[in-house]
């Protein structure tokens, strides 16, 4: 006997992270539910994220990069943000007081 589905799950994502995973998912013939899904059983499977959740040895420090390093990460931060990719620090700051 199959068991059915009857769990909903809800969740808010920047919507140009959305649209390329859910592109890299269609071209493997994936859907986002089976996706999700995956990605709970392996939750399970691990007893926790099923993979490494560190902080990088060489965050970007202003004092240890060039300056052709430190123009093209802004850069790269100015482009998103003239594309709409951002959110705006009043909503950043309201989504952090939430979860308190």
């Amino acid at each position: 006997m199959a068991l059915t589905k009857k769990a909903n799950v809800n969740v808010r994502i920047q919507e140009n992270i959305k649209e390329q995973a859910e592109a890299i998912l269609e071209t493997i013939g994936v859907s986002r539910a089976t996706a999700i899904d995956m990605f709970y059983r392996q939750i399970i499977l691990n007893k926790g994220i099923p993979f490494s959740l560190t902080i990088p040895k060489n965050l970007p420090v202003r004092e240890n990069m060039s300056e052709e390093a430190f123009n093209t990460m802004m850069a790269k931060g100015y482009t998103q943000a003239m594309e709409g990719n951002s959110e705006h620090i009043s909503e950043v700051f309201s989504e952090l007081e939430e979860g308190l």
